[in-house]
């Protein structure tokens, strides 16, 4: 008997917990300037109150926790216990006590009104089903005046991890197009004016948009990286598993070809560019609690 759909997501789920857990420590270390620039640009600092939503792993809510110190608090939120579960061993073994992380909605937030200092969202909000549900949460649940500091990917052409392997697929295969912007998905936010207006309308003001090159994976050998793009899995490999054995092996042949021209000494790396915003809440009458 064939597994039920609530099945196979759940176990879909956990291999993507696992394939997370594998490389954690990799993407943490590649990844540590994007952290580090957020808590920055947010001004985090000792006894603040922090919410990270969709935080995954623990990035930035980890780090953060550091920052804060013992007075301080962290709060990190996601909807898959999974991966949260990797960001509580993280943090027990760096020995913080001052962090909490639970699973939540941000589009449905439970907190306290103006209880956060700041609020972080590090590759999260563009796969909410309704991103201004969030914005509205966060703004309820932050002070006003404190600091959102959201990380969203660039376009596709300066965002290889997610855009590559499609665009070698193309020269094989017919590839259904990206999700508008007005769905969930990798470059919905690629546009910071979509996202600055977007912030607007909930009680933000944007402050400040820069980006960030940053590399999310590396290894010796680009047949490692391919390895990776696989297991990420997705609408992509799903279509390239669809392809006649011989056609697979060229695609991969041109993706290695393609993976080796990022090669800087003995290392090979894949990842994109990041625009990072800075809003802050403003105190704005009936703005910051979510729609009905």
């Amino acid at each position: 008997m064939s597994d039920t759909p609530r099945e196979q997501q759940e176990a879909t789920r956990a291999r993507m917990v696992e394939f997370w857990r594998s490389y954690d420590a990799m993407e943490a270390r590649l990844s540590r300037p994007l952290t580090e620039r957020m808590l920055d640009l947010a001004g985090v600092s000792p006894r603040m109150h922090v919410l990270d939503v969709a935080c995954g792993r623990g990035e930035p809510a980890v780090p953060a926790a550091h920052r804060v110190g013992p007075e301080g608090l962290v709060l990190g939120i996601d909807l898959v216990d999974g991966v949260l579960q990797i960001a509580r061993e993280r943090a027990r073994r760096e020995g913080l006590e001052n962090i909490t992380l639970q699973v939540a909605d941000a589009e449905a937030l439970e907190v306290g009104a103006r209880t956060f200092d700041v609020a972080t969202v590090r590759w999260g909000l563009m796969y909410m089903r309704e991103p201004e549900r969030a914005l509205a949460s966060l703004h309820r649940a932050l002070k006003p005046g404190g600091a959102l500091v959201i990380a969203s990917w660039a376009e596709p052409a300066r965002v290889p991890w997610a855009s590559l392997a499609r665009r070698i697929l193309e020269r094989y295969r017919e590839v259904p197009p990206l999700p508008s912007a007005d769905e969930p998905g990798v470059f919905r936010h690629a546009d910071p004016a979509r996202l600055g207006a977007a912030l607007e309308r909930n009680g933000f003001s944007v402050e400040a948009s820069e980006e960030l090159e940053v590399p999310i994976v590396e290894a010796r050998d680009a047949s490692e990286i391919v390895t990776w793009i696989r297991q990420l899995g997705g609408p992509v490999m799903k279509l390239v598993g669809e392809l006649p054995e011989p056609r697979q092996r060229a695609w991969e042949a041109e993706l290695l070809v393609e993976l080796e021209r990022s090669r800087e000494g003995e290392r090979v790396t894949l990842g994109g560019v990041t625009k990072l915003t800075l809003g802050t809440a403003l105190a704005v009458p009936g703005v910051g609690s979510p729609r009905e």
